[in-house]
């Protein structure tokens, strides 16, 4: 058991003074008392918030960080070159460089505040598209990241198929990612086995990479394979990619979604940039949540999302990753509300009074995140997964601030050096603002990637 004594916690019944907390030894929170005095064997925090889980990442494109900032022969620089040079960085990288690249970002999420991730893995097997020996060398790979920096797990196995939404071949760049439905079912299967290798709270879902990617009946294959387990996919993320789905199929990918799956609460669709109201409204109405990557969505030119429509809907959102460009908890969220400001010139968007800004988007991030990752968390609450996170009240932007203005300062004005400890379904992963194992980490890291970065 062990014990934590907080000044400020935001619990599932609002903000309390001197909480303390219990954490037991199944990593779920044991107890929760306010107003309790100073327990002299309890580690002491400032503020203690529940941790969110970042609910989409590609981890491998952390080391493509920052090597793609320049204009190529194309004068109008876009999401689809950008793609052109993701691909050339994935064919130089194997098994040893990925499991090395995914902690690395996996620390460097816990050190920002996320507790847990929702991998979204498709890249499956050598460069040229030869399978491994084991079909989930990768996914043990990325398993094996998660074991080291003790992140909460949710692997995705991603199906992909084919080369765009009119079934043509995929590119020779595209054939680490591809196959039939029947391996993909032995891939998953062997993927389960590195997930239990985990601790319980690591969890196995499924993903169909987009509807370009996947065909209608292999969507259906995928969300039958895993009917208890999250399903995510991408939609709607360029218009380029709206206007070849509905070409296809007749509908737009939000709207033939609606009405040919049965989209509810396990579903998380990543992006939903492009949506018509009606769209917007039918996707928040069936409780599956938005997946929101606002720092990848605003490097990558893919558009702005209608946040301010979705919760006026009441729709689930949370936020991710995605291409790991910056990885940061905060940054996310302030990315987020000042897209909403700059396209509606306004302030204070997604605000939901009595709360602040910054907590809407907190404990909206919280909540959508932990049901997307399907991980027992999002609250700080008795019986809930002990994913937590403290924040220094001595920072100069937070001295003094109390309740909401705790939140508003850590998402507008402050960083990820605010984040004290991180605790992962109770496992202490951050200690002091960085992780317990930093140092080994970054060390083979920094081994893994010695020249990739001179091969764009």
């Amino acid at each position: 058991m062990e014990t934590l004594w907080a000044e400020q916690a935001l619990t599932d019944e609002g903000w309390r003074r001197d909480v303390r907390v219990a954490i037991d030894a199944n990593g779920q929170v044991a107890a929760v008392d306010a107003d309790s005095g100073p327990d002299p064997g309890a580690q002491r925090v400032d503020v203690l918030l529940p941790a969110p889980a970042n609910l989409h990442s590609h981890a491998f494109q952390r080391a493509l960080a920052g090597l793609t900032e320049r204009c190529g022969p194309d004068p109008r620089d876009s999401f689809w070159t950008w793609r052109e040079l993701m691909y050339r960085f994935l064919d130089r990288i194997g098994p040893e460089e990925i499991e090395a690249i995914a902690a690395f970002a996996q620390m460097q999420m816990l050190e920002a505040g996320f507790a847990a991730v929702a991998e979204f893995h498709y890249v499956h097997h050598r460069p040229g598209g030869a399978p491994y020996d084991n079909l989930a060398e990768l996914a043990y790979r990325i398993a094996g990241a998660a074991s080291r920096t003790g992140i909460g797990l949710t692997l995705l196995p991603v199906l992909y198929q084919r080369g765009g939404c009119d079934g043509r071949a995929l590119q020779p760049a595209q054939l680490r990612f591809g196959n039939d439905p029947d391996r993909f079912a032995r891939l998953h299967e062997d993927a389960a086995a590195a997930v239990r290798a985990l601790a319980p709270d690591a969890r196995l879902g499924v993903a169909a990479h987009s509807l370009r990617a996947v065909s209608p009946e292999g969507l259906a294959f995928a969300a039958a394979l895993a009917p208890d387990a999250p399903l995510h996919v991408h939609a709607a993320e360029q218009v380029a990619e709206v206007e070849e789905v509905e070409a296809c199929l007749g509908a737009r990918p939000v709207e033939w979604l609606l009405a040919n799956a049965e989209v509810g609460r396990r579903w998380c669709l990543i992006h939903a940039t492009h949506m018509t109201p009606r769209e917007t409204e039918g996707l928040a109405r069936s409780g599956a949540v938005a997946g929101l990557c606002p720092i990848t969505e605003a490097n990558l030119g893919d558009g702005i999302f209608e946040a301010s429509a979705w919760l006026a809907q009441g729709g689930t959102f949370g936020v991710g990753t995605d291409s790991n460009v910056r990885i940061s908890l905060n940054e996310e969220l302030r990315t987020l509300e000042y897209s909403q400001r700059l396209r509606d010139r306004a302030r204070a968007v997604l605000a939901r009074p009595p709360a602040s800004t910054g907590r809407t988007l907190f404990e909206g991030a919280a909540r959508g995140g932990a049901q997307a990752a399907m991980r027992d968390g999002g609250t700080l609450s008795r019986g809930r997964l002990a994913d937590l996170v403290a924040l220094d009240a001595q920072d100069p932007d937070l001295a003094g601030r109390t309740g909401d203005t705790l939140l508003d300062g850590f998402v507008f004005s402050g960083g990820d050096r605010m984040v004290t400890d991180v605790w992962s379904a109770g496992r202490h992963v951050v200690r002091d603002g960085r992780h317990v194992r930093r140092d080994e980490i970054v060390r083979r890291y920094v081994a893994a990637i010695s020249g990739l970065k001179r091969t764009l």
